[in-house]
């Protein structure tokens, strides 16, 4: 049996629960053990969740985990389409999700007052379920000082707040148009693309500000997410290789081409140039934030996945990349 060692305010720890109960695989919810804790033992990067394996080896970061879970169980029920146009989309999905929609959910928790309040209580709460004292409340302070003052190191701040709240809006409007009558982005069944939204979604959807401005203008994406936290009684297919993307995949592959590839973009231009500050015009605003390798490594991955293409899946995804405004900075 596996055991999942995240917890609840954590968007990767409940992506990495709904796909391991989507693909109906044994494990065990460990939202008590510190999964930071946890992933120094073994040697890992402080990064949750940590997914601890039935063969007692020890892996964390989502979308690595998602992969190497396809590699254990492949085939049924995998949430990589099998169509490799498809799954390159959904993959670029769902890195933008994991790197930049992951700046919507951090900004909403950490920008407004009643977000900040509600974040640093849940956050306690569920580390210390049933033992909350003094110390803790100290605890919480400094975490929720902690965080506030990370705001500008990754890009949440007052100058990128339009850039921000207006990728939130643009990725409910996609998905708001979308699942009343589609399922999912790649077809019946849910992929990793979904998963990734999921992720930070969910979080969205929990925290007050956030969760208002999606009760208000996706109702039903709101409800979507409530049923792809348990999917494990969904059955579904694949939409047919060669199949034109829906209107959603391309309304998120030009956020992907307006804001996340070119984020990318200049934030790898200013590790290769020894800057500490990146700054980029995203959506006719200024955008500026220190730059991270990790996501140098993501923006390599990217390119690397679209030259391993076959020639004719390169051709399929090349119009669809061009339109949105991500070939660019992909080939």
């Amino acid at each position: 049996m596996y055991r999942l060692i995240g917890f609840n305010p954590s968007p990767y720890s409940i992506k990495m629960r709904a796909v391991l109960r989507y693909r109906r695989l044994p494990f065990i919810w460990d939202n008590r053990t510190e999964a930071r804790a946890v992933a120094q033992q073994h040697g890992l990067p402080p990064v949750i969740p940590v997914l601890a394996m039935p063969d007692g080896t020890y892996m964390n970061d989502s979308t690595p985990l998602i992969h190497e879970l396809e590699r254990r169980h492949p085939g049924e029920r995998s949430v990589v389409p099998s169509d490799a146009a498809q799954a390159f989309l959904a993959g670029l999905i769902e890195d933008m999700a994991d790197e930049w929609i992951t700046k919507c959910m951090f900004h909403y928790r950490w920008y407004y007052a009643p977000d900040r309040i509600f974040g640093t209580h849940w956050v306690t709460s569920d580390r210390a379920p049933g033992k909350i004292t003094a110390k803790t409340a100290e605890a919480a302070k400094a975490f929720h000082d902690r965080q506030v003052g990370r705001m500008a190191l990754v890009g949440c701040t007052e100058t990128t707040k339009p850039v921000i709240e207006q990728s939130y809006a643009r990725v409910l409007a996609a998905l708001e148009a979308a699942v009343p009558t589609q399922e999912y982005l790649f077809g019946t069944r849910p992929s990793l693309a979904d998963f990734g939204l999921f992720g930070q979604l969910q979080i969205l959807a929990t925290d007050p500000t956030s969760a208002a401005i999606m009760r208000r203008d996706a109702p039903h994406l709101h409800t979507w997410l409530m049923r792809l936290d348990d999917a494990s009684g969904v059955e579904g297919e694949w939409l047919p290789g060669g199949a034109d993307p829906g209107r959603a995949v391309v309304d998120l592959l030009r956020l992907a081409g307006e804001t996340y590839l070119p984020f990318l973009h200049a934030n790898a231009e200013a590790i290769e140039e020894g800057r500490d500050t990146l700054r980029v015009r995203l959506l006719g605003h200024d955008f500026a934030q220190a730059p991270f390798k990790y996501q140098a490594k993501c923006y390599r991955a990217l390119r690397s996945a679209y030259a391993a293409l076959e020639p004719g899946t390169r051709a399929r995804v090349q119009p669809v990349l061009s339109q949105t405004g991500c070939l660019a900075y992909l080939a």
